[in-house]
């Protein structure tokens, strides 16, 4: 197994260390949740990375990566919205795009084939501001109506991505080497 799937599982355990430090903790600035969460997403780019660069790329990983960063962001969205952090219409849109994206892969990945998107700026711009929006509301800080701003920026960044995803991809069949 190549060490960037090996991340990508370390990914998948820290879901649940996310969710017991955002649980445990009693104040309402959840920083041990939230480094967990930068961890994580450090993990992300240095296994995308390892990959790209030594040529680890499999399939396992490629199904499992974005897998990984959805489920995680998936908890972290049902965590602030069952603490009240965020809007139900927020979280709803962006559980909703995760949602499309995880059965969307699973999809093709079963039919023996994979959605090969040419390089999007806006997944990046996305995924940054995903970060910064979440640490505003775990941080609960600047103010809210920033907060606010930044969760609505966010929604319509990730579906404008996804869009963007959705038509620049091509659908490839491929072999099967899972590890």
């Amino acid at each position: 197994m190549y060490f960037p799937n090996l991340l990508t599982i370390l990914r998948l355990v820290l879901i649940p260390v996310y969710l017991w430090a955002f649980y445990a903790t009693p104040s309402s600035h959840k920083v041990g949740a939230l480094c967990i969460l930068l961890l994580a997403g450090l993990t992300d780019i240095l296994d995308g990375y390892l990959a790209r660069r030594f040529h680890w790329q499999t399939q396992a990983g490629q199904l499992l990566d974005p897998l990984a960063d959805k489920l995680m962001m998936l908890a972290v969205l049902f965590s602030l919205l069952d603490t009240n952090r965020i809007p139900w219409l927020v979280a709803g849109l962006l559980i909703l795009r995760d949602a499309v994206m995880i059965l969307g892969a699973a999809y093709f990945y079963f039919q023996g084939k994979r959605a090969v998107p040419r390089a999007n700026v806006g997944g990046k711009a996305t995924t940054l501001f995903y970060y910064i929006t979440i640490c505003s509301v775990i941080l609960a800080w600047p103010t809210h109506a920033v907060t606010y701003v930044l969760l609505w920026l966010t929604v319509m960044l990730s579906y404008a991505a996804m869009l963007v995803y959705l038509l620049r991809m091509e659908i490839i069949n491929v072999r099967r080497r899972v590890f």
